[in-house]
């Protein structure tokens, strides 16, 4: 095989290992090595080694001998190095910050399970605070196709590491723009979420309150599939959502798609730029959509208040104190932006908060005339030189089209479009509002493969295949029928937010109701033999403990399919919650817990698993 075209796209992967033409060990293994030959790139900070790759297979291995799905087997993906890999180093590219992380990531816990191998950590800008891809001591990052050009940052490893074909994906974080801008810039795809729909729970904060963790990929599908495997409600993140019931959709054709008024738009000069984005407008019409300017003045007024207002304060919250004692390796660039901070009060605060909440209440009547936003994802783009020259003014421009989209809680997918400039990719970003992200992703992925293209700069074709439907499309109910036939389900173990289980839970549309405890009327006891690791609930007549618990919201149909998968030695039952109400939920045979562990003393099975360590 080539190994300079290996298609790592998630189809192909799948297809070739369930016919024995790839093997993947072997995948795991090239893969490796382009990572490792590519060290001029700069794209890793922290590449692992064979053998903790290989111990990540076998686990895979053995969780799938036992008959678990899954959906990621065998699949090599890079984590952003501000994001949480249990007993790897996390650096936020800034030497002095650096630690060794005691837990993955909630994220990466949930892409692990489904049986994807993490192969390292990627470069970015220091802390996440830009968006060029140049501010790590690590080294800079250059355009897959251009060294003379930049990358885009912030997660510009995590984009170059999908780009050069090392990687199916990866993970990386956006707050301002930095998992859209280097997709763009390197010909890839780029979905930032729903902010809070994937747990930032392990992530190392820039902007806390505004903080996303994005994913790269060479087509929309594969970013679909990966965002539905790690999406879902994390109920020890204060920032997570849980999605709403049903899905959002896009009328095809007919779609009606704004773009920013003639005068609005600006590429600084850059006509390459603007013929492509124009040819996307055209791209879009062919697929039934009907343009509609609108007027874009909100949207960046609304940009300009990231880093000219008071959310300074929040980065300088996250780690300003390194920035203050002027630690070894902090990015000077990073270090002014930062000490910005001190220019704004508690009143600047409170002033800038009413002055987005205006914006977003004109922003929010635009869903009504529009069902997708269309902007190009970049201006331009810039050459290492002159981002050396104007490293503020230059990082601030190309931040135009993105920086609003967390502060107005949208998503976003950001495309391949073409070309502005011989070997400089082009890319354009459909944004919606909040949990619009399934229907923004159909149409991304429609226009994506409405033009010739290969993944990043390798010679891999973009697939075309499509991403699977969730398993609870099957079952839509109509949203009053689902009211009247919902029933509770408690959770104590493996199901509970966070855990192995959790997304079996989130797969059936489970919404979650309460944080709670039961009465003290039970005993946990830590099963003996099971994978993944769960605890036994069993009610006694006495000498009983209050136990955490979840209590979820399902469907009847959905509670009937998940009913049917619960083996024993555990059951579905009557539990009694501390508020005296009953609600279905696990319990188990007391016959399992004769040489189980009781930990009823811990409380619940979270507190115990800590101090398992």
């Amino acid at each position: 095989m080539d190994d300079s075209s290996e298609d790592l796209q998630l189809q192909a992967l799948h297809d070739d290992y369930a016919a024995g033409r790839r093997s993947p060990l072997d995948v795991l293994h090239r893969a490796h090595a382009r990572a490792l030959g590519a060290s001029a790139s700069h794209a890793w900070i922290t590449l692992l080694d064979r053998e903790r790759i290989e111990m990540q297979l076998r686990e895979a291995d053995a969780r799938r001998a036992a008959g678990q799905h899954l959906p990621l087997y065998g699949v090599p993906f890079a984590v952003k190095d501000n994001i949480d890999v249990q007993g790897v180093l996390t650096t936020a590219a800034c030497p002095s910050f650096a630690r060794v992380a005691p837990a993955s990531a909630q994220v990466v816990d949930a892409l692990c399970l489904a049986g994807a191998i993490v192969l390292g950590k990627t470069n970015l800008d220091q802390f996440a605070t830009g968006l060029v891809g140049t501010r790590s001591p690590y080294g800079a990052c250059s355009s897959a196709f251009d060294p003379r050009y930049i990358s885009g940052g912030s997660s510009s490893g995590s984009a170059l590491a999908v780009a050069l074909g090392q990687v199916s994906f990866a993970l990386g974080t956006d707050t301002a723009g930095s998992g859209r801008v280097p997709a763009a810039l390197n010909n890839i795809v780029g979905v930032k979420p729903t902010r809070g729909w994937l747990s930032t729970r392990g992530v190392v904060p820039a902007c806390r309150s505004l903080d996303c963790v994005s994913v790269f990929a060479g087509n929309v599908s594969d970013a679909w599939q990966v965002i539905e495997v790690a999406a879902g409600f994390d109920a020890v993140d204060p920032f997570s959502r849980a999605a709403p019931a049903g899905t959002s959709s896009i009328s095809v054709p007919g779609f009606r798609f704004g773009v920013p008024a003639g005068a609005e738009l600006e590429f600084f000069g850059d006509a390459g730029a603007e013929r492509a984005f124009r040819a996307a407008v055209k791209q879009l019409e062919q697929l039934g959509g009907q343009p509609l300017e609108i007027d874009f003045a909100p949207f960046r007024q609304a940009a300009e208040l990231l880093y000219h207002g008071p959310w300074l304060a929040e980065r300088a919250l996250a780690f300003g104190e390194l920035v203050a004692r002027d630690e070894p390796g902090i990015d000077p660039n990073v270090a002014a932006i930062v000490r910005g901070a001190s220019r704004h009060s508690a009143a600047d605060s409170f002033r800038a908060q009413y002055r987005l909440q205006e914006l977003a209440r004109q922003v929010s009547g635009l869903w009504r005339e529009i069902d997708v936003l269309v902007v190009p994802t970049t201006a331009t783009s810039y050459s290492h030189e002159q981002i050396a020259e104007q490293p503020i003014e230059l990082n601030a421009r190309l931040g135009i089209y993105t920086n609003f989209t967390n502060l107005l809680d949208l998503c976003a997918v950001a495309v391949p479009a073409g070309f502005r400039a011989e070997r400089q990719p082009f890319g354009v970003s459909l944004l919606g509002p909040a949990f619009s992200d399934r229907a923004l992703s159909q149409l991304a992925r429609r226009l994506h493969a409405s033009g010739p293209s290969s993944v990043g700069a390798t010679l891999v074709p973009v697939s075309s295949a499509e991403a699977p439907a969730p398993a609870r499309r099957a079952r839509a109910v109509a949203p009053v029928a689902r009211a009247r036939q919902s029933i509770q389900l408690a959770v104590v173990g493996a199901h509970l937010s966070g855990q192995p289980l959790h997304r079996e839970l989130v797969e059936l549309g489970a919404r979650l109701e309460s944080s709670t405890r039961s009465a003290p009327r039970y005993r946990l006891y830590a099963l003996a033999g099971t994978v993944p690791a769960k605890p036994g609930l069993v009610r006694v007549s006495s000498g009983g403990s209050a136990i955490e618990l979840e209590v979820y919201r399902l469907d009847a149909a959905a509670f009937g399919q998940f009913v049917t998968g619960v083996a024993a030695p555990l059951g579905i039952g009557n539990v009694e919650l501390d508020s005296g109400e009953w609600v279905k939920g696990f319990l188990c045979e007391s016959i399992a817990t004769e040489g189980a562990t009781e930990i009823s003393h811990f409380g619940g099975w979270r507190a115990y698993l800590a101090a398992r360590g």
